[in-house]
């Protein structure tokens, strides 16, 4: 089992909330919170459901920036949002945000970060937090360089349950991990020009879904010394499914299927010498889970009690992170980010996945 020194907490007062109920006291917002305004670059659907759970967290949405600006005004009025800003150099230029979410297609993301936080402003970013390692790199030196908290969206990291399966690991409750796995499943578009199979937009399976289950294995088990990947390839070039196995300094391996044609059970599993977790469906989202001894006793039930769909939680502990005066997250930290990217970068090489937009960029 993988012992971190790394911080990981939340803070203590957050983290003992989540235990009790599933939620953040005092309407889920933290006492250490920054109070910081948020806007909302690009307007999607991961957009809306983001600013839902702003307003579910009852934080403080104040401008939203999209290169359209009847889209910035339409997005606006349907969330009460004061300011519509018809392109991102507007919205970077408002004296009134602080910190920005940035939804835009990942080839965009470096572009879109580099941009607010040239502006001073904060950044949570979508997972995958870019495009590629290089361009992760650049986001992390330019947030370095302006002191400012770059965060990867990896909302799954800071739902509840996750803090709950973490403490658990800690605690030595599994015993020695031998194995994890999960799959990230779902029957999608097969359109050639829809985002997930168009080259040009970052499309395949591995960057948009299967970035969870390997985020997954390396929070739990570190880094993977080993990679080995099987992918099959779409009639546009994308990736449909991908399988990784993964070896870790530990000895355990790691095994993932993402999939953008069939669903499947997205469940996740830890597997130890004395007892297991089973995550159930949907293990990314707020879920329940079991933790069952190797004789078959269950040992704990947890199910969540989360308002909205969840993505609150990593906006709650990005306000208490610059509270704290702190550029970076514990519980994923932007080298780990940028490393993520980078084994990425190497599972595209393996299956022969290349974005045109590399070219470009050496």
């Amino acid at each position: 089992m993988r012992n971190s020194s790394r911080n990981r907490s939340i803070g203590d007062a957050t983290a003992r909330a989540y235990r009790r109920t599933g939620r953040y006291a005092s309407g889920m917002t933290p006492s250490s919170s920054a109070g910081l305004r948020w806007g909302i670059l690009a307007t999607g659907g991961i957009a809306h459901a983001f600013a839902a759970d702003l307003r579910t967290a009852g934080l403080d949405l104040v401008a939203v920036g999209s290169r359209r600006a009847a889209s910035a005004r339409s997005f606006a009025d349907e969330f009460g949002v004061s300011r519509a800003h018809g392109s991102y150099e507007e919205l970077a230029a408002d004296p009134d945000v602080d910190i920005v979410y940035i939804s835009s297609p990942h080839p965009a993301h470096a572009e879109n970060a580099l941009l607010m936080i040239a502006h001073g402003k904060h950044v949570l970013v979508e997972k995958p937090f870019t495009l590629n390692a290089a361009e992760a790199a650049a986001v992390r030196d330019a947030a370095a360089d302006k002191g400012v908290l770059a965060m990867e969206a990896m909302w799954t990291r800071y739902l509840p349950h996750m803090v709950r399966i973490r403490e658990i690991v800690a605690a030595g409750t599994l015993g020695e991990i031998r194995a994890l796995t999960a799959d990230h499943t779902q029957h999608l578009s097969d359109d050639p020009t829809h985002r997930l199979n168009d080259l040009a937009l970052g499309g395949g399976a591995l960057l948009d879904l299967g970035i969870y289950p390997v985020s997954f294995a390396w929070d739990i088990l570190g880094a993977p010394v080993t990679v080995s990947v099987s992918a099959r390839i779409g009639e546009t070039g994308a990736d449909t499914e991908v399988a990784t196995v993964f070896a870790h300094a530990s000895g355990a391996v790691s095994t993932s299927l993402s999939s953008s044609r069939a669903a499947g059970p997205n469940t996740a599993h830890i597997i130890g010498t004395d007892a297991r977790i089973d995550i159930d469906r949907v293990w990314y989202s707020p879920t329940s889970f079991r933790v069952t001894a190797t004789d078959g006793t269950v040992l704990e039930e947890y199910t969540s009690e989360v308002q909205g769909r969840g993505m609150q939680y990593q906006a709650l502990a990005a306000e208490e992170l610059v509270a704290a005066g702190r550029t970076d997250s514990g519980i994923l930290p932007l080298e780990e980010s940028v490393a993520i990217m980078a084994s990425l970068d190497e599972m595209r090489r393996t299956i022969g996945v290349h974005y045109p937009s590399e070219d470009s960029n050496g």
